[in-house]
């Protein structure tokens, strides 16, 4: 599936930055971010346990 998402000009040179420096893409990341998170994420806005 693909899906876009706006950043600020500060978050994308910092999820640059580091795709940069690490070798991995910037999708990498925000695919990590959003495995680490989901859960949280899902708890908060639609109640699950």
């Amino acid at each position: 599936m693909s899906m876009s998402i706006r950043l600020t000009l500060g978050e994308e040179a910092r999820l640059d930055r580091l795709a940069k420096r690490t070798g991995r893409s910037k999708s990498f990341y925000v695919r990590e971010a959003l495995r680490e998170h989901l859960d949280e994420l899902e708890e908060k806005f639609w109640g699950m346990p």
